[in-house]
């Protein structure tokens, strides 16, 4: 680290310290670059599954509507109900942001291009991640209004509902992998039945005993995030927008960019623990001249072509489906499988030959 910094002529501390910032900028700005052609990219998917040309006029095909509306939303005026407690109806949106921002720290990229590549990975994805709740009770709760504040009743519930499961499907993966480190995960998932198909498939979706595990995950993820047919907390014909009713302006814009950055963030978490990260499909030599990154990129935008195909197609869950879903179908199922996980492993430990 020093010597990299040496035509600096900067010591160890500042070298590591405007290392650390180059770093969290080389992630956050393409992230928020890509969360506003994502936004587009999900228009661009309903409008085609619905036989509508969605975003067109604003830049070339419509490639600059996201920008449009950002401008938009900075230019209005921000208000403040005169019941709401304004502290923290205005620090509501910038937990949620901060959140959607600093679980990005530990996504590994490529192999060795991590920001920080710490043994307890999953641990922080998954402590950082359940910190967004708060955002979302904060806002409903400070509006001092009833359809927000129901809206936070219910994200709070379901978050909480999902996160359990999520739990118990992530042990499955650390066990399976012996690491909570998300580069030694995707590392375990290489060369998958190279014994019998002559070449290996990355994956664990591929793993018999982590496939319905990954499926579990993909569903929990929309729920997680709010997303159709999981987005109860805004039902438009019951709670007029959701617990952002009260926010404009900027404030508004921070949940619209953390929603889509955990979007993505769940997309990624996705790619990374059952569909290889980084690593290509297949072991195959040649494969790996791709760079791990476009890889993962690619898979991303595979499960967020999901995750909007899932919007466009079906239909909002009753609260009582969502719960019954949550607790008496995929708690147990998850369970399940982490004792199956783990009895297979400790049979495979003490019960074969060496």
């Amino acid at each position: 680290m020093t010597d990299a910094f040496e035509w600096f002529g900067l010591p160890y501390g500042w070298a590591w310290f405007l290392a650390t910032i180059i770093g969290i900028l080389l992630i956050a700005l393409p992230l928020m670059l890509a969360v506003a052609m994502i936004i587009y990219v999900d228009r661009k998917i309903w409008a085609a599954m619905a036989l509508r040309r969605g975003p067109n006029v604003v830049g070339p095909w419509g490639l600059l509507q996201s920008f449009a509306d950002g401008l938009k939303v900075f230019l209005q005026e921000t208000i403040i109900p005169s019941a709401a407690n304004k502290i923290l109806f205005l620090l509501a949106p910038i937990i949620t942001f901060t959140v959607a921002l600093i679980v990005w720290a530990v996504v590994p990229f490529d192999a060795g291009v991590v920001l920080s590549d710490i043994n307890v990975g999953l641990l922080y994805v998954l402590a950082a991640s359940s910190l967004g709740v708060y955002g979302i009770i904060l806002a409903g709760w400070a509006s001092n209004s009833k359809y927000p504040f129901y809206s936070a009743i219910r994200a709070a519930a379901q978050m909480v509902s999902y996160e359990v499961s999520i739990g118990f499907v992530l042990i499955a993966v650390v066990l399976w992998a012996g690491s909570f480190n998300l580069s030694a995960i995707v590392e375990a998932q290489r060369g998958y039945y190279a014994e019998f198909l002559g070449v290996g498939i990355n994956g664990n979706f591929i793993n018999p005993l982590l496939f319905p595990m990954a499926i579990v995950f993909f569903i929990s993820s929309l729920a997680e995030t709010q997303r159709a047919p999981f987005d109860l907390t805004e039902a438009e014909s019951e709670l007029v927008a959701g617990y952002q009713t009260e926010y404009s302006s900027m404030s508004f814009a921070l949940y619209w960019l953390g929603e889509y950055a955990n979007v993505i963030l769940m997309c990624t978490l996705n790619a990374t623990l059952f569909w290889g990260g980084y690593l290509p499909p297949i072991d195959w030599a040649p494969l790996y001249y791709v760079p791990g990154i476009l890889w993962l990129f690619a898979k991303i935008l595979f499960f967020f072509f999901c995750f909007s195909w899932v919007k466009a197609t079906v239909p909002r869950y009753r609260y009582d489906q969502l719960m019954r879903l949550g607790w008496k179908i995929f708690l147990p199922l998850s369970l399940f499988f982490v004792f199956l996980v783990s009895g297979f492993l400790m049979w495979q430990r003490v019960g074969l030959p060496a």
